[in-house]
């Protein structure tokens, strides 16, 4: 195991690992700070970062952050490195990788084709050299293209997971979200809802609720209830409607198995959701979240910093050429992310991260209601990551999920962005939008007091 030295001020600093070296080098969060693996002073994470900026890329092929022979995230991010896509930086530093990123010379098709090259430990480690502006930058010039029934990630364009949640799975109340987000023009990335209980019965009733409303109104969107991914294999096996196969996913093998998922049964979800052939302009059929801290909570980080693992869970989720990904980045609360500014700066690592490995990123914006955070937290990030590209956004009725009981964006949140970055919806959706006369001669929403849509409230409460 190397060792690395910095000397700042005409004080030296060692750094006995590279696990180490990366979360010294960490912006200051508190779940490092739980953890034990924060820097001890500002000078400390200077330090590092100027010795983490002379660290060969090639030096994380050679000194895996948690073992090769213990975890099989690690082998998966090993085993799948491309050294063809690596040859183009394979002799630079962590910092001459930032120095090209962020230069016109990495342009998109750049970005695009050494990703495959880039570990989540590389991608993880240039971040962390990176102000918050660079990481708008860079991940702005990264497309990732994916597809199911409507596109995602095109230039100009910016989709949104309607979450019509409900405490009981209620159909009257799930309707009415439904409905008001319908409405209000969001729900092109995923209609997706995160069941009251896990049983395959009220997840089916749920799968058949949405895919009802997505055939009889034609919308060109796909429907995802946010069950287990055993639920989900149980439920394809029956014939339920699964569009997309959802699994909460962490960055080691330990955290993995804290959800009770496997990469094993990940390729068996993943293989039976592509062979529903449901998709009509594309088959990426999987849906992943994630979120800063959840390896830590689950005892199962390792020694590494919170950022680093998360990029690591990016590996898991590029393995099945995903649909959508998305970070829930305030999700877990403030041990982990304490307010608006750690969260922020977590949502554009995380996004940057992602891209960079060339994955459909988006987020959730959201904070708990003990976190240091607010509404304005929201629209910053909110506005930071429309800035940077990220491919959708989740949405909640009036940014407030009752049944998850945290806050959000909201409906109205993405039609401001939309409209302030000149943004548009998915263009499939975009098109379905315009032939029920939701959108006036802008292409903006248009406001309506009575639509034939608004017969599924009234059918489904009935």
């Amino acid at each position: 195991m190397s060792t690395y030295t910095s000397t700042l001020g005409g004080e030296r600093h060692r750094f006995d690992s590279l696990a180490r070296l990366l979360a010294a080098a960490s912006p200051e969060r508190s779940g490092d700070r739980l953890a034990g693996l924060a820097a001890s002073s500002a000078r400390e994470r200077v330090a590092a970062r100027w010795a983490l900026a002379e660290v060969p890329l090639a030096a994380f092929l050679t000194e895996p952050v948690v073992p090769y022979e213990t975890d099989d995230v690690t082998r998966l991010i090993l085993d799948t490195h491309d050294p063809v896509a690596f040859a183009p930086v394979a002799g630079m530093t962590v910092g001459e990788l930032r120095e090209w990123l962020l230069s016109e010379a990495a342009d998109a098709e750049a970005l695009a084709a050494v990703s495959p090259g880039l570990t989540p430990e590389m991608v993880a480690a240039v971040s962390k050299l990176m102000g918050n502006a660079d990481l708008v930058a860079v991940a702005r010039k990264v497309r990732v293209v994916t597809a199911f029934r409507s596109t995602i990630g095109l230039p100009g364009r910016l989709a949104t997971r309607l979450q019509p949640n409900h405490p009981t799975d209620d159909p009257a109340g799930v309707a009415a979200a439904l409905l008001d987000g319908l409405l209000l023009g969001s729900g092109d990335a995923v209609i997706g809802i995160n069941p009251a209980t896990d049983s395959p019965r009220a997840v089916r009733d749920l799968l058949e609720l949405l895919d009802g409303v997505i055939t009889r109104y034609a919308i060109p969107t796909q429907s995802c209830v946010l069950c287990h991914v055993t639920t989900s294999v149980d439920l394809m096996e029956r014939g339920a409607p699964v569009d997309l196969v959802f699994q909460s996913i962490a960055g080691t093998q330990a955290a993995n198995a804290s959800f009770g998922v496997t990469l094993g049964l990940l390729d068996e979800a993943y293989e039976a959701a592509r062979g529903l052939d449901r998709g009509t302009v594309g088959e990426n059929v999987m849906y992943f979240e994630t979120g800063q801290g959840s390896a830590l909570s689950a005892g199962a980080h390792h020694g590494v910093d919170q950022q680093t693992v998360e990029a690591r869970a990016y590996a898991v989720a590029r393995r099945y050429d995903p649909l959508l990904v998305n970070t829930v980045v305030g999700f877990i609360g403030p041990e982990y992310l304490y307010d608006g500014r750690q969260i922020l700066r977590a949502a554009l690592e995380d996004h940057f991260c992602g891209k960079l490995l060339g994955l459909p990123m988006g987020l959730d914006i959201c904070y708990t209601n003990h976190a240091d955070a607010d509404d304005d937290d929201v629209a910053t990030m909110l506005t930071m990551l429309g800035v940077a590209g990220a491919s959708f956004v989740i949405c909640t009725p009036g940014g407030d999920d009752i049944m998850l009981n945290y806050q959000s964006a909201s409906y109205h949140d993405a039609l401001y962005l939309r409209e302030v970055l000149g943004l548009r919806p998915a263009p499939e959706f975009e098109a379905w939008l315009g032939s029920i006369g939701l959108l006036d001669e802008r292409g903006a929403i248009r406001e309506v007091t009575a639509h034939p849509l608004t017969d599924i409230g009234r059918e489904l409460a009935a």
